[in-house]
């Protein structure tokens, strides 16, 4: 084997039911470099991380580590091996501090005459987090403590204080603000400059180009093509991911048309103490509404209160027809939707069917007529013409949502509430995580129900999307509004900074 190899994967399969998820899948990773992993939503990138970092069991195949075969059988095994991840979703386990976290699975490095020296290991922490510039986060507070970027960067600590010779980073650009993200940028280059290796699995294209040496392509679980980052563009990747052109509209086209007069929903000096102040805005019929800023604005609180999620939320969230929304059952109750930017805590339900995610918001439609009695052919039919109209790739509407791609998960979240047929949308964060094709898709999904008189809220960290979705953007600062900006030609990213800044 040559010198400069630091993973050979060999042969590896795996199947989920009748899926085919890996399919016969060979190459090999370098020494001191970043190795991009990239393919649409379910091409099979995450299964195959999953198995080599001991999260999923291996079925057939081999990873082959320095020369040596490897069969993690967890992810403390995998550490122990020299194999890390930071997985897409959240890694953290609530319930624990941040040095427990940090520490999970190796606690006996703390352990003496069969007691933890707490002390010991919060002091630790507490170095590693002064080391990576992470000041604001204390060892010794719960994890839980934290918003969902703080505990991403807290999974970087754990995933690479250890100098691990590979380091799997999976979809985790999209988590994390601009700031969050060159720091994860620094501590790629790091690791690479220390002679180990990252496989980087991220859907943003410019960045795989920009911040990888070598990348590799997956289609429908089977071996594409491994190339260099300098010699290709953009498209030739997508046209390598998915096998032909990629054609049609992305963004919306459409400018100078007239919002609608109409106000469906009405947001008068809503505060959520600490996080957002005296917010103010009217949402029209038929109108994409974006909300932009950095990840600590308190924009992605804003979708919350709308939907009555914030629980010492003040101020007066109302409809059209004066209905005060100040819960969640009553927001679902009056037709209006929300999908959280932590997609596998806060829109799904993990370890459930598909069938039972999509139903769940319309189980009091899904019954025996004028009777309370669930009607299970009933449910069964509506999630499957849902999740097909949303193209989900699955075994079938039985299969466990935690089993799914990113992409496939968040198709399931907007098979619910597309099934359920709110009026007004909030999505927080809808394309995190989500392959090309996919992007696309939701973007003409968005349009279509505009086009259809609903009513969109969009929270997005990408400035982009918001230019190219969105009738208005409204900028988020420090909890406030700071600035807003209608659709037009002229708009862009420089203007919206120049608000959030």
């Amino acid at each position: 084997m040559s010198e400069d190899i630091r993973l050979q994967v060999s042969h590896i399969s795996k199947t989920f039911g009748i899926t085919k998820a890996l399919k016969d899948v060979s190459f090999n990773i370098n020494k001191g470099e970043v190795h991009a992993l990239i393919g649409e939503n379910g091409s099979g990138k995450s299964t195959l991380t999953n198995m080599l970092t001991g999260i999923y069991p291996m079925e057939s195949g081999t990873f082959t580590l320095d020369g040596v075969q490897i069969h993690p059988k967890n992810q403390v095994d995998a550490n122990n091996l020299g194999v890390s991840i930071i997985v897409q979703e959240l890694g953290t386990l609530s319930g624990l501090t941040v040095a427990e976290n940090i520490f999970l699975g190796h606690e006996d490095r703390f352990m003496k005459f069969g007691f933890r020296n707490t002390h010991a290991m919060n002091a630790e922490a507490d170095r590693l987090l002064q080391r990576y510039g992470f000041n604001n986060i204390k060892a010794s507070n719960m994890v839980d403590d934290y918003n969902f970027e703080d505990r991403k960067l807290v999974e970087i600590v754990k995933a690479t204080y250890f100098n691990p010779k590979i380091v799997v980073i999976d979809e985790t650009t999209t988590a994390l603000s601009q700031e969050g993200r060159e720091v994860l940028y620094k501590q790629m280059e790091a690791i690479r400059a220390a002679g180990n290796t990252v496989i980087f699995i991220s859907h943003d294209l410019p960045e795989v180009i920009a911040k990888s040496q070598t990348i590799t392509i997956l289609r429908d679980g089977v071996y594409i093509d491994t190339i260099k980052s300098a010699d290709v563009t953009e498209d030739q990747l997508k046209k390598l991911m998915v096998g032909r052109e990629v054609t049609g509209d992305y963004y919306r086209s459409d400018y100078g048309e007239k919002i609608s007069e109409e106000v469906v929903l009405s947001v008068r000096h809503v505060t959520v103490p600490g996080i957002i102040e005296d917010v103010s805005f009217d949402l029209h019929k038929g109108e994409i509404l974006g909300f932009g800023g950095l990840s600590e604005s308190g924009m992605h609180e804003v979708g919350k209160a709308i939907f009555g999620a914030s629980y010492d939320r003040e101020g007066e969230v109302k409809l059209q027809d004066g209905t005060a929304i100040n819960d969640i059952p009553t927001a679902i109750k009056h037709s209006v939707a929300y999908t959280s930017k932590d997609r596998d805590n806060e829109s799904v339900v993990i370890n459930q069917s598909i069938r039972d995610n999509v139903a769940l918001p319309s189980l009091d439609r899904l019954t025996y007529g004028s009777s309370r009695f669930l009607s299970w052919p009933r449910i069964k039919e509506f999630a499957q013409k849902f999740a097909h109209e949303m193209s989900v790739k699955m075994v079938n509407t039985d299969q466990f949502v935690s089993e799914l791609s990113g992409g496939n998960k968040q198709k399931v979240v907007l098979a619910r509430w597309i099934g359920r047929g709110s009026d007004i949308v909030v999505l927080d964060s809808p394309t995190r995580g989500i392959d090309i094709k996919v992007k696309q898709d939701i973007y003409q999904l968005m349009n279509r129900m505009r086009q259809e008189g609903k009513s969109i809220i969009m929270i997005s960290e990408e400035l982009m999307e918001l230019i190219g979705m969105c009738d208005r953007i409204i900028i988020m600062k420090d909890g406030k509004i700071s600035g807003e900006a209608p659709r037009s030609r002229e708009l862009d990213e420089n203007s919206l900074i120049s608000m959030m800044v």
